[in-house]
């Protein structure tokens, strides 16, 4: 990916990756890079409200910046999350069931086990106008639900689509 897309939801998959270095798949780890190398340099991120989804990136990223290109995104996104040029932040609805479920979130039977922790990339993404797409990187379980999103009118970008179908296929015992 050379250009970003714009604007887009992170998963935090997508940053962890380009933190990855040598220890990860070379191929994924590059895709991972370039794209948020071309997010901070001209992309636009979707945030919710209540900063969950940063909350997300400050426990497993860097917020100094160092020493990977994932910790460098989160400086830039705690450096832009009030620039409305280069993020934008949408109301959440939580669930008063479970609060890491949201109203926001598709009501396609397929996705009802989908996992809690990461239906708030959904849901920002559902909840604003443009219906941005999610950049995924290596969650498998988001492979195998593909079509059930797309039903949904949730487009996911995937940055290492031989990679996750690979992941997918070994822990779902169909390869």
């Amino acid at each position: 990916m050379t250009a970003p897309v714009n604007p887009c939801v992170v998963d935090t998959n997508v940053p962890l990756t380009a933190n990855a270095g040598e220890e990860g798949d070379p191929h994924c780890v590059l895709a991972c890079t370039r794209a948020i190398e071309a997010l901070m340099h001209s992309g636009h991120i979707v945030i919710d409200d209540k900063f969950r989804v940063l909350k997300e990136y400050m426990n497993k990223l860097s917020p100094s910046g160092q020493p990977g290109v994932g910790d460098k995104f989160l400086k830039w996104v705690l450096t832009n999350q009030a620039n409305p040029t280069r993020c934008t932040h949408v109301k959440l609805t939580p669930k008063a069931s479970d609060p890491r479920d949201f109203e926001e979130f598709p009501t396609e039977a397929a996705l009802s086990s989908f996992d809690p922790s990461d239906r708030k990339f959904v849901a920002v993404s559902v909840a604003h106008p443009d219906k941005p797409p999610v950049l995924q990187a290596t969650d498998s379980k988001w492979w195998g639900l593909r079509d059930a999103l797309a039903a949904s009118g949730v487009s996911v970008h995937f940055l290492c689509p031989e990679h996750i179908e690979e992941l997918h296929q070994r822990k779902t015992g169909t390869k």
